[in-house]
C-alpha cells in the first residue's frame, strides 16, 4: 500500500464520525493499485466487505472483477476502489444524507492521495453524490463529464446487475467506454489477467 494511504486508513479505523459506526465490524477502506489512474467508487459495503475489510468482495464483487477483467482493468494492477461511505449501512440499506455528508471527507482525502485521472461511480448513490444530485443512472449510464480536469461516469452498481441481469450489456458497454477513454488519454496499460 501506498504510506500516505496506509497512514490515512490507519488513522480513519476507529471512526465515529457518524451512526453507521455502530454495527460495524470495520471500516472499508478500499484496495487495489492506490497509484491507478482510474477510481471505481461504490455506495457502501455490504455484510461480505464488513467481514472482509474490502470493498466488492462478494457476489456483486465476483461479478465487478469478472467485467473488469474482460473490459481489461484489474484491482490487482489498473484501478483503485472504494465507497462514499466506510461502514455498512444495517440491511444494506442506502446511507442517509448525513451519513454521505460525515463521510464525504474521508472519499476526499483518497481522492488527493491517489489523484485518479478517471472516477466511475457504480450505482445511483455514488454518482449522485459525485456528478449530479440528479443523475438517473438509466438515462446517463455512460455519459462522461469533466470536473476539475477529473473525468467522471455513472454505471449500474454490480449488485443492480444480479437483480436485473439485463443491464449486464449496458454496464459493459460503459466499461468498454471507460477502456476507449483511457486508450484515448494513455492513462496505463490493460490487464486481461486479472
Amino acid at each position: 500500500m501506498h504510506p500516505e494511504l496506509e497512514a490515512f486508513a490507519a488513522s480513519i479505523a476507529d471512526c465515529t464520525g457518524c451512526g453507521l459506526c455502530e454495527g460495524r465490524k470495520q471500516v472499508v477502506f478500499g484496495t487495489g493499485n492506490p497509484h491507478a489512474k482510474i477510481m471505481l467508487v461504490g455506495e457502501g459495503p455490504g455484510a461480505n466487505e464488513d467481514k472482509q475489510g474490502e470493498p466488492f468482495v462478494g457476489q456483486a464483487g465476483m461479478l465487478l472483477d469478472k467485467m473488469l477483467i474482460a473490459a481489461g482493468f484489474s484491482r490487482k494492477s489498473n484501478v483503485y476502489i472504494a465507497n462514499v461511505v466506510k461502514c455498512r449501512p444495517p440491511q444494506n440499506r442506502d446511507p442517509a444524507a448525513e451519513e454521505i455528508s460525515a463521510c464525504l471527507d474521508h472519499l476526499r482525502e483518497q481522492f488527493r492521495i491517489i489523484r485518479p485521472q478517471i472516477v466511475v461511480c457504480l450505482g445511483r448513490i455514488a454518482a449522485q453524490t459525485l456528478i449530479n444530485p440528479n443523475f438517473r443512472v438509466t438515462r446517463e449510464h455512460g455519459q462522461f463529464t469533466q470536473k476539475n480536469g477529473v473525468w467522471f461516469m455513472g454505471t449500474y452498481h454490480p449488485a443492480a446487475l444480479l437483480r436485473y441481469p439485463a443491464n449486464k450489456v449496458d454496464s459493459f458497454a460503459d466499461l468498454l467506454q471507460l477502456r476507449d477513454l483511457v486508450e484515448e488519454l494513455g492513462l496505463c496499460e490493460l490487464d486481461y489477467g486479472g
